[in-house]
């Protein structure tokens, strides 16, 4: 279970060893009781506070506590002070961050990122016959940057790093382009839009990526691995590089929830609030968000490996296998215990 708690003033504490979450509404004050040994992760947002016992309960079961921006991305967490696992994982992955192995992974990355982009319209054609050619384009277009992107060569990620952020960028824009013109005309969008967004449908991806970056980042730390030694993406102070790097494949964990909701008619004017030059996700809106999220990452199973599995278990599995890849280790058992 996860909590989310965008509550304006809500406070996080512990009683009887339970979390209790202390809400004002009115004059009357609610509280919502959860077990430690139900609870995975804690997200806080929107003036929302928590008690240091809170924090020291989380701790001893290992859950995790988020605090994150207005736009949903992780500001900062709570973490135990132990790795959980081998330094060996960490040495290795900053030797492939500067040779060739870190290019070969990064390109791997991306490519599975515009295989699953390719999916996903394919997925989008059903009940669309009058956007089919329109799709299909799409489609083919990504395909043959996917073909210049699998042709790229050299030593190491600066040989080829300009180049390929002009073809991921040119299919990026591809795709938004086409699933743009998938949605009701009122909400359709001119391309992506960040810090703030443009319309409702980028600030709802936003709020959806800032969710899914802290996924990634607590799988790639239980794991073993480093979120700031990237291989593609620059090791700026304080920048979740690697985080940025390995989310690729699962791009469209945030985007295909999303486009549900507007394709579905759920999201209104009501879900989100203008700020200067944008606009941003209000109460409503996070909690419709977060509701579809959770559903399409920890309730609805897809076939993996074999086996039915839930998208978030399918990333801390493949966090797990990159990083025994590593140190040279066979994964699989591990990965069997891990799904």
């Amino acid at each position: 279970m996860q909590l989310f708690i965008h509550t304006y003033g809500a406070y996080l504490h512990v009683k009887e060893e339970m979390f209790d979450i202390r809400i004002k509404q009115g004059e009357e004050i609610v509280h919502k009781q959860f077990s430690a040994r139900k609870v995975s992760t804690i997200v806080l947002a929107d003036a929302a506070s928590l008690s240091t016992d809170a924090i020291q309960l989380a701790l001893k079961y290992h859950i995790d506590i988020v605090i994150t921006e207005r736009t949903g991305r992780p500001l900062g967490r709570f973490w135990h002070s132990k790795l959980g696992s081998t330094t060996l994982i960490r040495k290795q992955q900053l030797i492939a961050s500067i040779g060739k192995q870190g290019m070969t992974d990064a390109l791997n990355w991306i490519d599975k990122k515009l295989v699953a982009h390719q999916e996903l319209l394919e997925r989008l054609k059903k009940h669309r016959s009058e956007n089919l050619a329109n799709i299909n384009e799409a489609i083919d277009k990504i395909e043959t940057l996917r073909t210049k992107i699998n042709g790229l060569t050299g030593e190491c990620m600066a040989d080829i790093a300009d180049t390929l952020r002009g073809y991921e960028g040119n299919a990026g824009k591809i795709f938004y382009e086409t699933l743009s013109t998938l949605l009701p005309k009122n909400h359709q969008f001119a391309g992506r839009s960040a810090r703030p967004a443009k319309d409702p449908f980028n600030a709802f991806l936003n709020y959806a990526n800032g969710i899914l970056y802290s996924r990634i980042e607590k799988a790639l730390i239980l794991a073993g691995l480093d979120p700031y030694v990237g291989y593609m993406h620059r090791d700026d102070y304080n920048q979740l590089s690697f985080v940025f790097d390995f989310i690729e494949p699962y791009r469209t964990f945030a985007i295909e929830p999303v486009f549900k909701l507007f394709s579905g008619k759920k999201v209104n004017k009501e879900h989100t609030t203008p700020v200067p030059n944008g606009m941003t996700l209000n109460k409503e809106g996070k909690a419709l968000l977060v509701a579809a999220l959770t559903e399409y990452w920890d309730e609805e199973a897809i076939r993996y490996r074999g086996r039915n599995q839930t998208r978030n278990r399918i990333i801390m599995a493949e966090a797990h296998e990159y990083a025994n890849k590593l140190i040279g280790r066979d994964e699989t058992e591990l990965i069997q215990e891990i799904i």
